[in-house]
């Protein structure tokens, strides 16, 4: 467990300075999306972080044991904060050195692949997105969220999420923002993809009441 807080937390810094960072300086945008083993910009810069790695114009870096800053000059990009756009950040900086286990990476990138092929089964009308700031990818239909993180101070694992702006009552709702449950229980996209729709059909019924 110690191994996938500390990769996420990691993961999760790299993410902000070394993706969306660069890519909302250069395009506007803070969006990532998950890829093969990873995530990725969508836009320009094009760079991914693919096995725990940091892959840009060519070149591929190790992070872990790096700092956000030497990954950056290794592969020639230029690390950008978004703490103007947001405060609830990692914290990482420039010079931390990064913890990245493989087999945390591994889970935590399967977790977002599986969240998002979920995600598209459910609502194939809505385009699954990794947000930096918490970490997580997901989708908003009719004032409800869904999605998947890869674990935070709520859960350490990684899990799913159904969460309604207007807080809902019952068995289903087991979070303060919803409803969350571990994607060891959830662990095919078929399950993943039903336990959204089941969410949706609580939260239309909670309201048309």
């Amino acid at each position: 467990m110690t191994d996938l807080v500390a990769t996420r937390r990691s993961l999760h810094g790299a993410a902000e300075l070394l993706l969306a960072g660069p890519q909302h300086a250069r395009s506007g945008t803070i969006r990532l999306i998950p890829c093969a083993d990873g995530f990725a910009t969508t836009t320009e810069p094009a760079a991914s972080i693919v096995r725990g790695s940091l892959v840009h114009d060519g070149r591929t870096v190790p992070l872990d044991g790096r700092t956000i800053a030497e990954a950056a000059a290794a592969v020639g990009l230029t690390p950008c904060s978004l703490d103007d756009l947001y405060q609830d950040s990692t914290g990482i900086g420039l010079d931390e050195r990064l913890v990245i286990d493989d087999e945390a990476a591994a889970e935590i990138a399967a977790a977002f692949a599986l969240g998002h092929d979920a995600l598209q089964a459910f609502h194939p009308g809505e385009t699954p997105v990794l947000w930096p700031e918490h970490f997580d990818l997901g989708i908003t239909v009719d004032e409800v969220n869904y999605g998947v993180s890869p674990g935070d101070g709520f859960l350490a694992v990684p899990y799913a999420y159904v969460g309604p702006w207007t807080p809902l009552e019952g068995a289903f709702w087991n979070a303060p923002f919803g409803a969350a449950r571990p994607l060891s229980d959830l662990t095919d996209l078929p399950d993943l993809a039903a336990w959204f729709a089941e969410g949706a059909d609580l939260t239309t019924k909670e309201t048309n009441r």
